[in-house]
């Protein structure tokens, strides 16, 4: 019982049901077959979701044009639930399904048990609050997995919700699209209604992918974003090149316009990631906000995406950043301790005035997770500057701030080994730009 009650912590299944929650009025969802596509209903009326997937700045969310937030595990979604009603939003609500990659061992048939049991539970208790709109079951559970039992126990927490709740869909979400895993949740998971996916660089043409490779109910994009780490060029010494913020901004109008809005007929929304900010190969690389909460140019573009309007003050844009002038994908090599002139080439659609913060960042190689696992932020090195300049200072975390300086001379580290240069360009009106640069110290 002691390893069961571990299993049930560490998918974070321990809560307590708030007072009252079966007293609610539950507002029924349904996915409706219509000709030869399907629609999502909720309350009798069509239901397109426009989703972030996050629980932050939700006020934002709503302003923008989102209606529809997503959640992985049952702790996070009871958490949000009442606010979200407050501000009009539904929820995703995720049933965070044992991993074999973190532990769980699917021939553990107590185990197994006890995880369906504690579901059954939450379902019982929030089924009815008007926010849930489904449920989640699963979040990649085909990564480095090789037990395909999984798909079976998460039949029977689908079966289950069925049964519990005929208010609200099922639906679990892969990793991308395979065909041996849509074949395997075909046979083994008939209980599921909506095949969720997982896509970022390989989002358009999914509407295809999907088809051929045999699934023929609904499908929901259930994360999306820039070109993920794991799809990109990389350096020499295997630094994946990310996105700037610009670029990432073009990529995600086009996969929103000619991947997920262009499916009218099966694709029933999408949920944007990340809603927030958190250290995933970067700490830029997925969130649609710094940590202090100021916006990349990625905003502007979903705003526009949802509702068919810009923003009055559009971010920052930028074209480059080069050290020595070259660009992350010519590979820099530097010298320890030699000067370097480092440029961003950054320009404001409003014309306001930039405020530029640079960070360098020991190499992230080697401290990444998998499918999301939490990551510690790299060390971070002090910059030597050459200038002398008043305007500049340093700021925590060994940040340099240069005022409106877009280029400037410093030293490279002393320490041989690869780094990462990062520029943050903010407008002063909670807009800014972002970039970085492998560079490696020889």
């Amino acid at each position: 019982m002691k390893h069961l009650f571990i299993v049930i912590m560490s998918l974070g299944l321990i809560f307590s049901p708030a007072l009252g929650q079966n007293t609610k009025k539950p507002i029924k969802v349904e996915v409706r077959k219509e000709g030869n596509g399907f629609k999502l209903y909720r309350g009798g009326k069509p239901y397109y979701i426009n989703g972030v997937g996050g629980q932050k700045f939700l006020d934002r969310a709503v302003s923008y044009g989102a209606n529809s937030l997503r959640t992985w595990g049952s702790g996070e979604a009871i958490a949000v639930l009442d606010e979200a009603e407050e501000k009009g939003l539904t929820v995703l609500f995720g049933l965070w399904v044992g991993q074999e990659r973190q532990g769980f061992d699917y021939d553990d048939s107590k185990a197994v048990k006890a995880q369906l049991e504690a579901f059954r539970e939450v379902v019982r208790a929030y089924k009815n609050h008007p926010s849930v709109l489904l449920w989640g079951i699963g979040n990649e559970n085909d990564l480095m997995y090789s037990d395909y039992k999984v798909w079976n126990a998460i039949n029977d927490i689908a079966k289950m919700i069925h049964e519990e709740d005929p208010n609200h869909p099922t639906m679990t979400v892969t990793a991308g699209l395979d065909v041996a895993e849509v074949q395997l949740i075909k046979e083994r998971a008939p209980e599921i209604d909506i095949y969720g996916i997982n896509t970022y660089g390989g989002l358009i043409g999914i509407d295809k992918e999907i088809r051929s490779f045999g699934w023929d109910g609904p499908y929901i994009i259930t994360e999306w974003g820039p070109n993920g780490h794991w799809e990109v060029a990389t350096t020499k010494w295997g630094a994946p090149i990310e996105q700037t913020s610009s670029q990432k901004a073009a990529s995600y109008q086009m996969r929103y316009e000619k991947g997920i809005y262009a499916d009218q007929e099966k694709c029933l929304g999408s949920y944007v990631f990340l809603w927030g900010q958190k250290q995933e190969t970067t700490p830029t690389w997925y969130g649609l906000f710094l940590e202090s909460g100021e916006e990349t140019e990625v905003m502007d573009v979903l705003e526009y995406c949802w509702s068919r309007k810009w923003p009055k003050n559009r971010s920052p844009h930028i074209n480059a950043l080069k050290i020595d002038g070259k660009e992350a994908i010519q590979n820099i090599y530097l010298q320890p301790g030699t000067t370097c002139s480092i440029m961003a080439d950054v320009k404001d659609p409003n014309g306001d005035e930039m405020d530029y913060r640079w960070q360098i960042l020991e190499s992230e190689i080697g401290l990444t997770g998998t499918g999301g696992d939490a990551e510690v932020v790299p060390d971070p090195v002090k910059i030597k500057y050459t200038e002398k300049n008043q305007s500049f200072s340093y700021l925590k975390d060994n940040f340099l701030s240069t005022g409106t300086t877009g280029a400037l001379k410093i030293k490279a580290p002393l320490k041989p080994g690869a780094y990462r240069l990062f520029v943050y360009a903010h407008d002063k009106n909670g807009n800014v730009a972002t970039a970085n640069a492998p560079f490696y110290v020889e």
